[in-house]
């Protein structure tokens, strides 16, 4: 028996389309340069927006005719310097606890994490999952501001080779495991951790218990709801209705309801279920199954004595039966879309909202919820070159249905109108409808639950416009702007640039921000522009469009939030060095406070500011903070040293809860 050091793929690799598949002809971005080069376009909306861009010799430059906000909030700390060190970094005057990193007992007293990773995958049930991603805070009693008692709900994205003693799994000649138990650990330390918080007088955080605490994992029943629940695309052995199925893997940003519902997203899915079909159909191949996935491979012990109810037959989407009803063909169906979580009712079984469209899912973002007009919520699907959607409620908000739980989740996201965004050189957009009725559309599909279920497809038919990783959005509670962060995309090429990602081998990617047509989030038009671009303060001006320097350069830019005082939180998952030699980071700007609104010129990127920096090799992802502004808490996904515990011990995600010492409001 062997030892496999598997652990999540190379992050640059996952994000690639099958180089077979076929994608838009938006137009290049050297078509329009010319046209760019002399036309100046302004972010229009009636939103206050004074901003103007134009393209000139040295990239996107702004001037403004109005000066800073002066009654916009004002970042009160002072940007830290760049860490490469094994541990977190704050501003002087604020502290730091680590709590619930993975292992955790949920009911903070048994079963206890084990250093060795001896714990059993029953165990890891109970217990935290693995590599933290996107939370939410949800003060209790459900509706109150109470910042000193919630639930933090969090999404743990993949596991890797620490959760297994030896630090690798058993798996024979050919890479396949062979130790039921270790896959059933893998298994549940996917998904959604749901733990209750308290603070008590000294301002220390611990773990309470008083029946919310669960683990949501990738054997989860799950209700399917929607267009495409009960329909043959997801039909499966374990549900021949249709109506239900299990798990959910991959959660990465998060998203969330007025209703006080938790959106966990299911992006890279395609690294857990498999196919043997030779050649892969269209509608597997363009989500990107393969024969391996990632190596996870639960399917190879299909037929295992110990299996129950195909736990591990059901990873293996090849045809094996007479029908779909007799295999897991359609598996890979039942994954990608958006997950309804209740936190407030422990006993809720999560519900997938397949109205919402199936992609690889990074975020879900609400527009402002406002009474009377419908809900927008946005959405990236993370790999080079794919898209960015928006979802718009059929119905109208209403205030009375904020304590609605999953009941509310059915008025407003089973029915609704799916769209995906097109940018155009004049800092114009339009949201192109993914509806059966779209001619382009009607040709390809048979039904709007194909569309839905194939919307990656779907948006290659109506020439939606190709993205640099389009990942977590964030809605300005001030002006309603949406920003969305684009990673990264180190294989665009010379000529292939659009309005929207003008730059080729954008290793550091940017920052967008739209405004919807008169402010209506069922608006089919927006206008857009560039916020932030990404880079190491060295380099040349025509890299280092917003002249970033060491105190706040940045790459790949990942996580995203504004919190309710308008001041927004930006984090890192580098895929490029730093001058400043720092590991990933948290910055935080407040928009309103710029000269232009914006970052990109000189004299106003000083305000973006460094605020966090995380443990060698990790990942900053996920954010949130209590009602008053004065507890923030951070996530620290796949620590590459020994952080939290010390020498000699595992790396665990984990999550940092932040606090001033004199106990006012974070970051101002």
């Amino acid at each position: 028996m062997t030892r496999n050091r598997s652990s999540r793929p190379d992050p640059q690799s996952i994000h690639d389309l099958d180089p077979t598949t076929p994608h838009t002809n938006a137009q290049p971005f050297a078509d329009i340069l010319a046209a760019r080069l002399t036309r100046r376009d302004t972010l229009r909306g009636g939103l206050s927006l004074a901003a103007t861009t134009i393209f000139a010799g040295a990239g996107l430059s702004a001037c403004s005719d109005s000066d800073n906000n002066s009654s916009a909030p004002t970042l009160s700390f002072d940007s830290i310097p760049g860490s490469p060190a094994d541990m977190v970094s704050v501003p002087n005057g604020y502290t730091t606890q680590v709590m619930i990193p993975w292992g955790t007992p949920l009911n903070g007293v048994a079963p206890a994490f084990a250093g060795d990773g001896t714990n059993t995958a029953a165990e890891q049930a109970l217990q935290i999952g693995a590599n933290h991603d996107g939370m939410k805070f949800y003060p209790l009693p459900a509706g109150s501001e109470n910042s000193d008692r919630g639930l933090l709900v969090v999404n743990h994205e993949y596991s890797n080779s620490t959760l297994y003693a030896g630090d690798g799994r058993s798996v024979d000649a050919d890479g396949n495991p062979t130790d039921p138990d270790e896959v059933r650990k893998d298994i549940n330390a996917h998904g959604v951790s749901v733990v209750e918080l308290v603070r008590d007088t000294s301002g220390e955080w611990s773990i309470a218990n008083t029946g919310f605490n669960r683990r949501i994992t990738a054997g989860t029943t799950m209700n399917l709801s929607g267009p495409v629940a009960g329909t043959d695309l997801v039909v499966t052995a374990f549900d021949t209705s249709g109506m239900t199925t299990r798990g959910t893997v991959n959660n990465c940003g998060r998203g969330f309801t007025p209703w006080g519902t938790y959106l966990a997203t299911e992006e890279n899915f395609q690294g857990y279920v498999t196919t043997d079909e030779d050649p892969i159909p269209e509608e597997k191949a363009r989500y990107g199954l393969s024969a391996t996935g990632f190596g996870y491979l639960w399917g190879a012990l299909a037929g295992d004595a110990s299996e129950v109810n195909d736990e591990f037959a059901r990873w293996d989407t090849t045809p094996s039966g007479a029908t779909a009803a007799s295999d897991y063909r359609n598996a890979s169906n039942t994954f990608g879309w958006l997950v309804e979580i209740d936190p407030y009712n422990p006993v809720s079984t999560p519900t997938k909202r397949t109205a919402m469209g199936r992609i690889l899912h990074e975020g879900a973002e609400p527009g402002r919820v406002i009474a009377d007009r419908p809900i927008a919520w946005y959405m990236g699907d993370d790999n080079r070159f794919d898209y960015f959607y928006k979802f718009v409620s059929d119905e109208n908000w209403d205030p009375a249905d904020a304590d609605g739980g999953l009941t509310a989740g059915n008025k407003y996201l089973d029915n609704g109108t799916l769209y995906v965004a097109r940018f155009f050189e004049d800092g114009s957009g339009e949201w192109v409808e993914l509806d059966i009725s779209v001619p382009a559309l009607a040709a390809r599909f048979s039904s709007q639950a194909e569309v839905l279920t194939y919307a990656r497809i779907a948006a290659d038919l109506v020439n939606a416009t190709p993205m640099d990783r389009p990942e977590w959005s964030s809605t300005d509670p001030n002006t309603g702007e949406i920003y969305l962060t684009l990673t990264n995309n180190t294989r665009r090429e010379v000529g292939d640039e659009n309005p929207a990602n003008p730059r080729a081998n954008n290793s550091h990617g940017h920052v967008i921000r739209l405004a919807e047509a008169g402010d209506n989030p069922a608006a089919t038009t927006f206008d857009w522009d560039i916020f932030v671009f990404g880079s190491n303060a060295s380099a040349d001006p025509s890299f280092n469009i917003s002249g970033l320097t060491l105190d706040n350069e940045f790459a790949s830019p990942d996580g995203l939030w504004f919190d309710k005082r308008g001041v927004l939180w930006i984090q890192t998952d580098n895929g490029a060095p730093l001058d400043s030699n720092t590991n990933d980071q948290m910055l935080a700007v407040v928009p309103a406070g710029l000269d232009g609104d914006r970052l990109i010129r000189p004299d106003t990127q000083a305000q973006l500011k460094r605020f966090f920096v995380g443990p060698v090799g990790c990942e900053v992802t996920g954010v949130d903070m209590t009602p008053d502004n004065r507890t923030m808490f951070v996530n620290i996904q796949h620590p590459g040293g020994t952080f939290p515990d010390g020498a000699g011990t595992r790396p665990r995600s984990a999550t940092v809860v932040i606090s001033r010492t004199d106990g006012g409001e974070i970051a101002l």
